[in-house]
């Protein structure tokens, strides 16, 4: 059956597709319905951190969809009130209080509304080139206008500074700022880091102008960048986090995870799905693996490795490898979409982080020699 041809009659076309239909996936492997084996460094944009169909992870969802699928957050559930007590355990310290959402976006939509309802301040600092999802809230705290100028007029009250100079930002905070919100590494954006002094600084202006930092950690998250969360290697601790992607492995879940005092009233927010039994199985699993075989620590040594290989191929068309963990940015000196069609052509799939970048996500678990066919097939269509 021609699957491509069927779903383009179908979908609503807002998502850019390449010509491939993936069908099956294991561990850092998908294949085509033509059989075709691709080394996934685009793991769902970060979705997949224990790699494709994990075992463990599988058969949590499977014991878990035999007994109870969904039960609404207005009741008590065995699996999610588990799940509360596993992700609390490996959250900074101070941040133990936890609302279940479906996604990234919604994450940030939760996280953006509980600093307007407990500040009573209207105004959120976020910063140029930031990307935090693509509803109304998020859209707002989003940079490129490429995601935003057909849908204006935004949410009021945004404001955008340059990343990683704090005058700029401690000259836009006013009395009315009630967050500032920050990608430590922006994934979409470029895959550009936070210097630690920026962050320690944004997080002691926080402290100074009782104003809440949001941390969106949603690509960065359960062990991408070297750490459970990133904001460990920082030093600093937020007072809301942004989780999804990889909290459940491809099941749609995410978090809004709140230092101990941060309260809303009751009925001001809510959700159908998020925290329903299934997703919190799945998510409980993929942190027990996410432990248990050390992703994280893999993460930084691989991704160490990965970027030394990179930066050791001879090309005048690589400009600069940057990244922490396994995230990693190569921006060439040229558009970055013919290159990546190559790579699909070679087996291996990645993405776009803006025009000329890009961006490597491969599930945490990679091999050396995975890494090497990888950088392989970058210095064959570098040549």
């Amino acid at each position: 059956m021609d699957y491509i041809s069927l779903e383009q009659a179908y979908d609503f076309g807002v998502i850019p597709k390449k010509g491939l239909c993936i069908v099956k996936g294991k561990g850092t492997k998908v294949w085509d319905d033509k059989g075709k084996e691709y080394i996934d460094c685009m793991s769902g944009v970060s979705s997949m951190n224990a790699g494709h169909c994990h075992p463990a992870i599988v058969q949590a969802i499977r014991a878990q969809s035999e007994k109870l699928i969904h039960a609404y957050g207005g009741l008590y559930n065995d699996t999610r009130a588990l799940y509360f007590e596993k992700l609390a355990s490996v959250t900074p310290e101070g941040m133990k209080k936890i609302f279940f959402c479906n996604s990234g976006t919604e994450s940030i939509e939760g996280a953006l509304k509980i600093a307007r309802g407990v500040s009573g301040k209207t105004e959120i600092i976020a910063m140029q080139n930031a990307f935090h999802g693509r509803t109304f809230g998020s859209m707002s705290a989003t940079w490129n206008s490429k995601y935003t100028k057909l849908f204006e007029p935004l949410v009021p009250g945004f404001k955008h500074v340059p990343f990683n100079d704090i005058a700029a930002l401690t000259e836009a905070v006013t009395e009315n700022t009630a967050a500032i919100i920050l990608e430590l590494v922006q994934g979409e954006g470029g895959v550009h880091i936070a210097t630690k002094e920026y962050a320690q600084a944004i997080r002691k202006l926080c402290n100074e102008k009782n104003i809440l930092l949001i941390v969106d950690e949603i690509q960065t998250g359960f062990g991408r960048c070297g750490s459970m969360f990133v904001c460990m290697q920082y030093g600093i601790t937020p007072d809301i986090m942004c989780l999804a992607k990889s909290i459940a492995n491809g099941i749609p879940m995410g978090a809004i995870v709140c230092k101990d005092y941060l309260k809303l009233p009751p009925k001001t927010h809510g959700t159908t799905f998020g925290g329903n039994p299934l997703a919190a199985a799945a998510a409980f699993a993929t942190l027990d693996v996410i432990q248990h075989e050390k992703l994280a620590e893999k993460a930084r040594a691989a991704g160490d490795y990965f970027r030394s290989q990179l930066k050791a191929i001879s090309s005048s068309k690589i400009r600069e490898v940057r990244g922490l963990g396994l995230l990693t940015g190569i921006e060439l000196t040229e558009p970055a979409g013919t290159y990546l069609d190559k790579l699909i052509d070679a087996g291996i799939l990645c993405l776009l982080a803006g025009d000329n970048i890009l961006r490597f996500l491969p599930p945490l678990a990679i091999s050396k020699e995975e890494i090497d066919l990888v950088v392989q097939a970058m210095r064959n269509i570098l040549h």
